[in-house]
């Protein structure tokens, strides 16, 4: 992908099919279901790409064993069809992962086994693996960090893991080979409106602050938490569509957690499930469900959210560390469909809505990353009708999700030496990955390079302010960019770190 290519298409191309507004999860996929149609796709992100919830959540690709409790029957089915797609479009990404359930009476293992069983019923396949039913002694052998007293046993079954900011980079990559304008730092200003009808947009350049106006046959809203806002866009006094609820994870040393399962508590006091899960040498602990008033693109972990984890763990586990050790906190905001309102937000569906204005702004709210696939497909479709574009089936269902080729990229990243170590002991980022995100992915910050190129800032936020000054150096000779630049991307850095350390 290559930003200066893509600022060239935008400006130069006179009508888009469909323009995109939205770079997280649901408006890539769009942008790819989209242009793989042959549709003429363009897509901008006011910020970098998974930028927001996005990148924040608990990185699992799964049906949503709690939805199942809830009677949410359909989301379950929908979700597990598409875990199964997700596993064999793109095995480099997304993986299975053994999940227990500890169980601290017969009752429990009786009734947890009989959900985790209807939930492998839903799947209609065996890609994630099967059930099973674990004694005491097994469920210790497995997890012996849990706590032995009042622990009954266990039910064991199988989900699949990814990184999420890792998947919406490969998306944007994917529609990129298929010829969408997949761009990142512009921003949707203004929605050009002819008629009554929504016909485009008028974006700006973060970057540059440049505006220019691009013109589209059909609009698609995706942008996750900010949906209401681009809908006001169109009409001010809209009624608002979504309710925020903020999610907390904390980020512990791997030897919390040995062996490969990942642990999921059944009940939470505000009613959700908590995952302990191990994730690229660490362990991922979340997550939280507090209702928040207003989206924020980096929201901050509130003190009290970090101890409802901690507090949780310790009814499950032997030893807990106490806030020391926690590696990185961060947060994320899920924008969730507000269908009912006096329900607590971890009561809310996580269903998709997807409504067209009188204008037809298409406008795509709620869901989650599992089904981002089909949330795609079913938007275009809309989409589709309302640009009256010709009618082009789906191809994305069984289209594999490439992975990165750095044959592209000189010599010099491929030899080794010191581009292919750490840049940090405690970090897999190294001077080659850092190249290979500006040049092949669009990374234009130091942010973008530790906090979703590499996952270096929510995996050891301290080791990451360590490594910011050598990640800087190399990006400003990528980009051209002078001292004063590599400064200011240290201090922005410096100050948007601190906020995943935990005192």
């Amino acid at each position: 992908m290559d930003r200066q290519q893509a600022l060239a298409a935008l400006t130069g191309r006179t009508t888009w099919d469909l323009l995109i507004i939205g770079g997280g999860a649901t408006g890539l996929g769009c942008a790819l279901d989209a242009a793989s149609r042959g549709y003429r796709t363009a897509l901008i992100e006011q910020s970098d790409f998974a930028k927001g919830t996005s990148s924040r959540s608990t990185k699992l690709i799964h049906g949503g064993l709690r939805y199942l409790e809830q009677g949410n029957w359909r989301l379950v089915r929908d979700a597990l069809r598409e875990r199964r797609r997700l596993l064999i479009n793109a095995p480099h990404l997304v993986r299975p992962r053994t999940f227990l359930i500890p169980c601290r009476s017969l009752w429990e293992r009786a009734y947890y086994g009989t959900g985790v069983l209807a939930y492998d019923g839903l799947a209609r396949d065996r890609a994630a693996g099967g059930t099973r039913v674990l004694g005491r002694d097994a469920t210790l052998q497995r997890v012996p960090s849990l706590r032995a007293r009042d622990l009954r046993g266990s039910v064991v079954y199988h989900d699949a893991q990814f990184d999420d900011a890792r998947l919406a980079v490969r998306l944007a990559a994917a529609a990129w080979e298929q010829r969408a304008a997949v761009v990142n730092y512009v921003r949707a200003e203004r929605l050009l409106i002819e008629g009554g009808t929504v016909r485009g947009a008028v974006a700006r350049d973060v970057e540059t602050d440049r505006e220019w106006t691009i013109r589209a046959k059909a609009v698609v809203n995706a942008s996750g938490i900010f949906a209401d806002r681009v809908r006001s866009l169109e009409s001010p006094s809209a009624p608002g569509r979504l309710a925020y609820s903020q999610g907390t994870h904390i980020v512990l040393d791997a030897a919390f957690l040995p062996g490969e399962s990942a642990v999921l508590i059944p009940r939470t006091r505000d009613g959700r499930v908590l995952f302990v899960i191990p994730w690229l040498g660490s362990v991922l602990v979340g997550t939280t469900d507090e209702p928040t008033d207003r989206p924020e693109l980096e929201p901050r972990p509130a003190s009290a959210e970090i101890d409802f984890l901690l507090d949780h763990m310790r009814l499950y586990f032997q030893e807990v560390p106490d806030r020391s050790a926690i590696r990185s906190a961060f947060a994320g905001i899920r924008p969730l469909f507000r269908s009912a309102s006096g329900l607590a937000t971890s009561r809310l569906a996580r269903d998709h809505h997807i409504e067209v204005s009188s204008g037809g702004l298409v406008t795509i709210i709620g869901g989650k990353w599992t089904t981002y696939r089909q949330m795609a497909e079913e938007t275009i479709d809309r989409a589709a009708r309302v640009g009256d574009l010709p009618p082009i089936p789906c191809r994305t269902r069984a289209m594999p999700i490439p992975d990165r080729d750095r044959s592209v990229v000189d010599s010099r990243i491929t030899e080794g030496g010191a581009w292919a170590r750490p840049i940090h002991d405690r970090l897999a980022c190294t001077r080659a990955d850092v190249a290979w995100a500006a040049r092949c992915e669009m990374a234009r910050t130091v942010e973008d390079i530790l906090s979703r190129r590499t996952r270096s800032l929510i995996l050891d936020a301290r080791a990451a302010m360590e490594a910011a000054p050598e990640v800087a150096a190399v990006l400003a000779d990528e980009l051209g960019r002078d001292a004063s630049w590599r400064d200011a991307q240290l201090d922005a850095f410096r100050e948007l770190a601190a906020g995943y350390l935990v005192d």
